[in-house]
């Protein structure tokens, strides 16, 4: 554990990139280093090794990743560069150092035919080429860092990008009526709150390893969609379920994909928000910035 760390945030233009910056704002003993793919081109061996020698590199915090599931199916080569070879060269910089990596992956990396939560060691079987390239993306993470910390996480959303919780608050203003899907299980993601544990396990010291991180609880898609509506006070729309079987997609996504949390709320002392309350924070957040706007 150092007592002030060089850390690099790769893919800091995206959800869970942006929140990272603002939380960086409350670890003012780190130094923080934030790219995108304009300042450091991750998929590039070359230049992710200079970068993280003449930084000084100690940490890095990999939020960059190719993550459009459905155009994965059709665009399987650039979806391995960022996904499977580029942690690689990032575990593989950062090891020179004596470094840590924390690596994010998803819970693509299962079938979702569980009908209990994942945990960490139960056998990975991706079924999508994002889920295949993620998990290979954790082995070469884990096989070229000693400390590689490996987060699994699912149903992402914040106040900044394109994401599902956005996508239904415009859809839900604009449509008298909606259709979502209600036979997949899982559970939403606040990015800032995983922002948070990534921030706790990193300031308190990597622990080597895979973990899973989500909020508490479980719901549908369309059960989530709801709860958007209910908590904006979008009344006009009416939203109908779904079977997957209605709305086909390039991707097959896991049916069931809640993660079990127990590990690192054990190993990091931690207490997760629900996703309902989580949810109502990033959408008063959402409010505060449209009303700044």
């Amino acid at each position: 554990m150092y007592f002030r760390m060089n850390i690099l945030i790769t893919g800091c233009n995206g959800q869970l990139g942006n929140e990272m910056q603002l939380l960086a704002k409350e670890y003012p003993q780190h130094t923080f280093f934030f790219t995108d793919v304009e300042e450091l081109d991750i998929t590039d061996a070359a230049a992710v090794n200079q970068y993280v020698q003449v930084n000084a590199v100690d940490c890095i915090v990999n939020c960059a990743a190719y993550t459009a599931v459905d155009k994965a199916e059709s665009n399987p080569e650039l979806c391995a560069l960022l996904n499977s070879q580029a942690p690689g060269y990032l575990a593989e910089a950062v090891e020179k150092r004596n470094g840590c990596l924390v690596q994010i992956s998803t819970d693509y990396v299962f079938d979702g035919t569980n009908h209990t939560p994942y945990t960490e060691d139960e056998p990975t079987c991706p079924n999508s080429v994002y889920g295949r390239t993620k998990l290979a993306g954790e082995q070469q993470a884990m096989h070229k860092c000693s400390r590689t910390m490996i987060i699994r996480t699912a149903w992402l959303y914040s106040s900044f990008g394109s994401n599902f919780v956005k996508t239904m608050l415009r859809l839900g203003r604009e449509k008298s009526e909606l259709g979502v899907i209600f036979d997949q299980i899982g559970t939403p993601t606040y990015a800032r709150d995983l922002a948070r544990v990534i921030m706790t396990a990193v300031d308190k010291g990597i622990i080597p390893g895979i973990y899973h991180f989500t909020n508490e609880g479980v719901t549908s898609w369309y059960d989530f969609t709801l709860a958007i509506h209910r908590l904006a006070g979008i009344t006009t729309c009416r939203v109908r379920p779904l079977h997957t079987s209605e709305y086909p997609t390039p991707a097959t996504r896991p049916h069931y994909s809640v993660l079990d949390k127990s590990k690192i709320k054990q190993a990091y002392g931690i207490t997760i928000p629900h996703w309902e309350s989580s949810l109502a924070s990033c959408l008063k957040n959402l409010l505060i910035r449209d009303l700044r706007d």
